[in-house]
């Protein structure tokens, strides 16, 4: 729970950056909700298995983890964005509408209203392990990237080629789950439906580092504009929901 109602960022880089980041959410689901999570004095730390790759939080700071979901084909993949705060008086934990949070960020003044908390969805009650991650590889991005798009021309030309009277959703989200599913190349263990999260997220630039981790049944796929993180198989739990926090 949390009682403040304004959170001071670093400064308007990090202010600018995340407004781009739920803009980027909201894309995909004009109704999306965020799952926000702040610690005091965490620097560029990792929150939930989410990497901060914008630098270092500044002393005394703290850093806010903002969690959203990207529903991809019939699976989903959780996307992280950390951003670092000037200062936090303690640790904070809700969920919040992303498009209430996004009309809240102050660009200017390099700071963040807290909406009212809402009910949260299923996934937002199952987030990734904070601690416990192995690395898989570090591949280039560009090579990421190639087969990323690849997958994408793919899934287009196969798509054209089902008659109107079969496209169904049922029938794309099949589809698009036979070819996300498949194994990334460049990373052994990873799915490609991570790299296509993290390219239609934004997170996979030219020229910047990624890097995939595994913990448990998750899979993390790190970059510095941030992360996506997947279960690979079910688990306890998965269907618990958040109340309203207050």
């Amino acid at each position: 729970m949390t009682a403040q109602t304004r959170l001071d960022l670093a400064d308007q880089g990090e202010a600018a950056d995340l407004a781009a980041f739920l803009g980027r959410l909201l894309r995909f689901d004009r109704a999306a909700a965020v799952r926000l999570q702040a610690v005091p004095g965490a620097g560029s730390g990792p929150v939930n298995g989410a990497v901060n790759g914008s630098g270092s939080g500044a002393a005394g700071g703290g850093v806010l983890a903002v969690f959203g979901r990207l529903p991809l084909g019939g699976s989903a993949v959780l996307a992280v964005r950390t951003v670092r705060l000037a200062a936090l008086a303690g640790p904070a934990d809700l969920t919040v509408s992303a498009g209430q949070l996004l009309e809240s960020v102050d660009e200017p003044g390099a700071a963040l209203g807290l909406p009212a908390p809402v009910t949260g969805p299923a996934w937002a009650g199952l987030l990734p392990p904070r601690s416990g991650w192995q690395p898989l590889g570090s591949p280039p991005v560009d090579a990421v990237v190639r087969e990323v798009l690849a997958a994408v021309e793919e899934f287009k030309a196969r798509t054209a080629e089902v008659p109107d009277h079969h496209r169904t959703r049922q029938v794309v989200d099949a589809l698009a789950d036979e070819i996300w599913s498949r194994p990334l190349a460049a990373v052994d263990g990873l799915p490609l439906r991570a790299a296509h999260a993290a390219h239609a997220i934004g997170f996979l630039r030219p020229g910047q580092p990624v890097s995939a981790h595994r913990a448990g049944a998750w899979l993390r796929l790190d970059a510095p504009a941030g992360s996506v993180a997947l279960r690979t198989a079910a688990a306890p739990g998965a269907g618990l929901g958040l109340s309203p926090l207050r």
